[in-house]
């Protein structure tokens, strides 16, 4: 095996050839389990294939099996068990877990397939491959891009430094997924923009639904331009303060919404079946005072939707058409809502009982089963920057000496996050010392 795989030859096409759907009571269990474990080694080795530029095998056969329609299954379905039965565990008054770790890899569970799809989806082939899941793909975006802009029109983007000290293991949890959430929702903006991609091969076919469309577009218009003194953005999994010479400079994600918003604005096929009423127009309209000269100067494609929007401002607004129209809608949320109705609570107890109260052998288990699954070595060697302190999230260059999961940048951090990374090195630990 080269220095640059994780999976041995042929065993990425087993792995890709098990994948399956779960039923959200399966969540969390053994099978479910081994199935997450073999999404992590896949994400791992296609962001590897990625940064070295070699070929892509987990693409090719991904499209190549039909798996992309089990993977959007996967992520509606425990998105469906974060939003139903995640609340539902969290107010059992009988559910006092030692270690949360089971129920976390079922919440980080959402955040591996996403990102796998961001991955992947850079490929058209592979979003073609999609088929009618797209238009489920392209409703659970815009689920996430309405939190994701409900969320920053508050004012309350989330922190890592949020909160107190003296808090329970499942309110960490909660806040954990709140993160988590966050960061999810930006992947998702990136998914989009590569559906977007293939806009016209959607329109030509069943396309995602005209109101799913106009509903994007209505959702992307960037925020109003934020005031001057101290800017901050999400960049490489954390918020960096930017220097004022830089805040001209596109981000990653504005990119990602500029090429959207072209794709969906330009496309011949999209714009034959958008309604431009006077309302829409009036939205589109507030993205002239963005596309700035510098601005142009760093996507020179949005020079044509410039000239587009001025078109649009002296053109007629359409009234909505009454005409008879047949569309294909997203039917994964309904079914799996329809199936598991009225049943939340008798899930989360039996997830309770069978799932999420593990004996200290199981935990040492899957310690050892994760220690397994994730090489340090090839970790560190795509990570986008150097790694951060878990305490203060500075630049770490010191490891846990016990575990050697956790970074540090002093003795001093070490000590004060020791109660919180006690429970992990532990297991973790013991994990290895089991292998």
């Amino acid at each position: 095996m080269g220095d640059w795989e994780l999976l041995l030859p042929g065993e990425a096409d087993v792995l890709i050839r098990g994948l399956r759907s779960f039923q959200l009571l399966e969540m969390g269990s053994e099978g479910w389990s081994r199935q997450h474990e073999h999404l992590e080694k896949l994400n791992m080795q296609a962001i590897l294939d990625a940064t070295v530029s070699q070929g892509e095998p987990i693409q090719e056969l991904l499209a190549t099996h039909g798996k992309i329609p089990t993977l959007v299954e996967e992520l509606i379905a425990v998105e469906m068990w974060k939003q139903k039965v995640f609340p539902v565990l969290c107010k059992l008054e009988d559910f006092k877990p030692q270690n949360t770790f089971p129920i976390y890899m079922v919440i980080h569970h959402e955040a591996s397939i996403i990102n796998l799809l961001e991955t992947v989806f850079f490929y058209k082939e592979v979003c073609e491959s999609a088929e009618d899941t797209v238009l489920d793909l392209v409703d659970y975006c815009h689920r996430k891009l309405t939190l994701l802009v409900a969320r920053t029109s508050h004012g309350s983007t989330p922190s890592e430094e949020e909160g107190s000290q003296d808090i329970t293991p499942m309110q960490e949890l909660q806040k954990q997924a709140e993160l988590m959430e966050f960061e999810i929702s930006l992947k998702a903006l990136s998914v989009l923009r590569y559906i977007t991609d293939c806009v016209d091969r959607w329109a030509q076919s069943s396309s995602p639904t005209t109101n799913n469309k106009q509903k994007e577009k209505e959702i992307l218009p960037p925020n109003n331009p934020a005031p001057p003194g101290k800017l901050q953005r999400f960049e490489s999994g954390r918020w960096q303060t930017v220097v004022p010479s830089e805040q001209q400079k596109l981000s990653k994600l504005d990119g990602q919404v500029w090429i959207a918003l072209y794709n969906l604005l330009l496309s011949p096929e999209a714009r034959a079946r958008y309604c431009f009423t006077s309302f829409a127009k009036g939205q589109l309209l507030k993205l002239q005072a963005f596309l700035t000269d510098t601005l142009l100067d760093q996507l020179p494609n949005l020079a044509d939707l410039k000239d587009f929007l001025a078109h649009l401002a002296l053109a007629e607004t359409q009234t909505p058409k009454k005409d008879l129209v047949l569309e294909q809608i997203p039917e994964i949320w309904e079914r799996l809502e329809r199936e598991n109705r009225g049943k939340w609570q008798a899930i989360a107890k039996h997830q309770l009982q069978n799932v999420f109260s593990p004996s200290e052998q199981d935990l040492r288990l899957q310690a050892r089963r994760w220690a397994e699954t994730y090489r340090l070595d090839l970790l560190e060697a795509v990570a986008p920057e150097r790694p951060r302190c878990a305490s203060c999230n500075s630049e770490a260059s010191k490891r846990c000496s016990r575990c050697q999961n956790e970074w540090y940048c002093c003795r001093e951090c070490q000590v004060k996050h020791w109660e919180k990374h006690k429970k992990a090195c532990v297991l973790a630990a013991q994990g290895d010392r089991a292998k």
